[in-house]
This record gives structure tokens, sequence and C-alpha cells, in this order.
């Protein structure tokens, strides 16, 4: 049993990247699904999939790389955890790495980056950095 998957999932990107991996494998969810959304959208990302193997449903994320293998994401860190979950008001959301990365953040409109956040006023659980 996995305490926090959201923690597993960046993990497993950050492990997949620092291998030269074309590719990882992280067990689905709605909310994994949403995060390799939002990363695909923003270029962090080449793409994703969601196939199932043996009744069990996975996502294949497609890591980027620019020329040389240099990896596209640079850092990934988890914000809110389970023992101490981090809220924020749609005008504290700050920015990450002076604007070079993004904020993810769980909001009552979906998963939605910092800057969409902000634009749409509204605040939430911030998940994660990714830089």
């Amino acid at each position: 049993m996995n305490t926090d998957p959201i923690a597993d999932y960046l993990t497993r990107i950050r492990n997949g990247i620092m291998a030269g991996h074309d590719a990882v494998v992280v067990p689905a969810s709605k909310i994994k699904a949403g995060l390799c959304g939002i990363l695909k959208q923003e270029g962090y990302i080449h793409s994703f999939k969601q196939v199932e193997h043996e009744g069990r449903e996975y996502l294949i994320v497609n890591l980027k790389y620019v020329k040389d293998k240099e990896n596209v994401i640079h850092g990934l860190r988890r914000v809110s955890r389970p023992g101490l979950r981090i809220y924020t008001g749609a005008q504290d959301i700050t920015d990450v790495h002076g604007g070079l990365g993004i904020a993810i953040l769980s909001t009552p409109k979906g998963l939605l980056t910092g800057k969409d956040a902000k634009k749409q006023n509204v605040g939430g659980e911030v998940l994660a950095h990714v830089w």
C-alpha cells in the first residue's frame, strides 16, 4: 500500500529521467492522469497513455529530452503531503524558480497550474512544483 501516490508518481518520473529512460510506467489514477495532462500541456513530457495489463490500469509516460539526452525537467518537488497539507489563496500563489517553473494546484475547478489558477481567481492545495 502506498500512502502518498503523488510523491510516488513524481519519484518514478525523477528516477526515469536520472536513468535516461525514454518512458516510465506508473499505476493509473485520475489525479495522476491530470498531472500528466498538465506536464504535457506545459511541455515537460512528450506524451502519455493509459493501458490495461492483467486487470490493472497503468500510465506510460514518455519523457522529453532535448539534444544529447539533456532532460527538460530539472526538478520535481512535492509540496503538500499527507502529513502537512499546504493550501494557498489565488492572491498568494508564488512563482516557481522566478517564473521558470510551474506550481500544480488541486482546485475546485480541477487540477490547474499556478498561472491558470491566478487567472481564474481560485486557490487550492499546492501539490507540486516542477522546473
